[in-house]
């Protein structure tokens, strides 16, 4: 694993934590209800300029893990401060980097925004350590973190039914993570009676020999809590709730952010872990990705609530995710990878557009919204285009991962490539009808004194814009840091269970000579680590 001298990813951490305690601790009454928000913003904004400064320093080719931050931490109980990034993790850093800032700017509340600033930046950081732990009790100390944040700010700053969407939330993910945690702890156990040494540190764990029963039982702890978070059929009873009565930026910061805390579970650690079992299990994964593509395509057909509309789509795009995860090769999980990014950015343009038309109109039912296009053409170009990245098109950037996943799931699983197919063609179907019931026919006179989006939301929606057309027509960039880590991940799959690997892999010289987890820039890690 490659060191690095400045603490980048530890710092990632620590400044949105610190702006949220630094918020908190600010009275209400001395300050203007601005300065809070003013605050939010440049927390987030320098935690973005730290993200930058990770990707710029971040090596492309390399496999393995960079800037590693390592000290002992709980040294008897064997838990370690062990941060660490990598191509799978660093673009979803960069997620959420990116949409923080903007969703604070662009979803703003009204009714105490002191409180909602320092929720939603100890969200930020615990979704950031969630992304850059390597410790298994960390991961799960930041995981869990996430639920208390996102519970208050449904329960708070949501809508007619937040109350009941807030309890639901928590009690899903919350008893999901309890079989995590007894995954974690027994592992670590199991590890312990093999070597002697008790740690949580994933790269030692990943040696662990686990019997299959061992390991089925273990993978199925540790996805029953990454299947609820992210949410996977027939897991996702909470989401339509609590993506429904969220505010505009909870439900942001849920479907765009943390739902990929669920599936980067399943890549970091399922098939780290559990490459046998996750290889066993995989027809059932794949079975029900298929299924929640389909079904969130055939029940967002019937929703007549544009919110709840795009929540069943996210479901149908998570289903997309798993399945090249479960494709097991490159190409089924550098689409996986990439598509996480691409779903999060297309889904908060929707989301926050979905707001501020609500802003305008005060409802969701596409019923009683029509014509929108003539006095806010602007807006509809917007939602044009993210729903059109939404659908995959070619030159927006869901046609990018999508293909990826089909290409990967084909070559390994072809009838159920087949099948998901079919969630693609109802997409157009559900997002087209959508759009011309919002957007096409004659406005009322309601409609016709909606205004158009202004500059400042302009200015918030372009760097998303920007990014869903950049990533569409030219992903290299992004695919030439993704592959390499996932090129390591699958050695390590077919390695475990026996597989033949690929030609192209066994040729490569980054993977011939290394075992996952290190990189060609090796180095010693300060503060107690191996």
């Amino acid at each position: 694993m490659a060191a690095t001298t400045f603490p980048y990813l530890t710092t990632l951490v620590l400044v949105p934590a610190l702006g949220a305690g630094i918020v908190a601790l600010i009275p209400r009454k001395a300050v203007a209800a601005w300065f809070h928000e003013a605050i939010g913003v440049a927390v987030t904004v320098l935690t973005l300029v730290v993200a930058v400064a990770v990707l710029i320093t971040f090596k492309s080719g390399v496999g393995g893990f960079q800037m590693v931050s390592s000290h002992s931490w709980a040294t008897g109980l064997g838990i370690h401060w062990s941060l660490g990034i990598d191509g799978i993790s660093l673009f979803l850093v960069m997620l959420t980097a990116v949409l923080f800032p903007l969703t604070m700017m662009g979803a703003r509340v009204r009714r105490d925004p002191k409180s909602f600033i320092a929720w939603v930046l100890l969200l930020e950081a615990a979704c950031m350590g969630s992304f850059v732990s390597l410790d298994l009790i960390l991961f799960f100390l930041f995981f869990e973190l996430t639920l208390v944040p996102s519970y208050f700010i449904i329960g708070g700053w949501g809508y007619a039914k937040r109350g009941y969407a807030a309890i639901k939330f928590f009690i899903y993910t919350f008893a999901g993570s309890a079989f995590l945690l007894v995954g974690i702890v027994s592992i670590a156990f199991i590890h312990q009676s093999q070597t002697g040494v008790l740690t949580f540190e994933l790269p030692a764990l990943m040696h662990t020999h686990l019997s299959g029963t061992q390991g089925v039982l273990l993978f199925i702890a540790f996805t029953a809590a990454f299947a609820v978070k992210a949410p996977l059929f027939p897991f996702h009873t909470w989401s339509p709730d609590a993506y429904a009565e969220a505010p505009t930026a909870g439900t942001i910061l849920l479907v765009a952010v943390m739902a990929k805390l669920g599936t980067y579970g399943i890549v970091r650690f399922d098939l780290n872990l559990f490459p046998q079992a996750s290889r066993t299990l995989a027809p059932i994964l794949l079975t029900l990705a298929v299924i929640g593509i389909v079904y969130g395509a055939l029940v967002a057909c019937a929703q007549r609530d544009l919110k709840r509309l795009l929540a069943y789509s996210s479901l149908a795009q998570i289903g997309f995710i798993a399945l090249g995860t479960f494709a097991l090769n490159s190409q089924g999980l550098s689409g996986s990878v990439l598509q996480m990014v691409n779903h999060g950015l297309v889904i908060a343009t929707l989301f926050i557009l979905v707001g501020w038309i609500y802003e305008r109109r005060q409802t969701w039912q596409i019923g009683s919204l029509k014509g929108l296009q003539s006095p806010a053409p602007v807006l509809a170009g917007v939602f044009t285009l993210a729903m059109l990245a939404s659908i995959g098109v070619p030159g927006l950037n869901g046609f990018v991962g999508e293909f990826l996943i089909l290409v990967g799931t084909f070559v390994a699983h072809r009838w159920w490539a087949v099948a998901a197919c079919a969630g693609v063609v109802v997409a157009a179907v559900y997002l087209l009808w959508g759009y011309q019931q919002v957007f096409h026919g004659e406005p009322t006179e309601a409609d016709t004194s909606t205004r158009d989006l202004s500059r400042n939301e302009r200015l918030i929606v372009a760097p998303l814009i920007i990014l869903i057309v950049l990533l569409g027509i030219f992903p290299k960039p992004v695919l030439d840091r993704i592959t390499p880590s996932v090129n390591q991940l699958v050695v390590h799959v077919d390695q475990v269970t026996n597989t033949p690997i690929p030609a192209e892999l066994r040729r490569s010289p980054l993977l011939a000579t290394r075992p996952l987890g290190t990189s060609a820039a090796s180095a010693p890690t300060k503060g107690g680590s191996k």
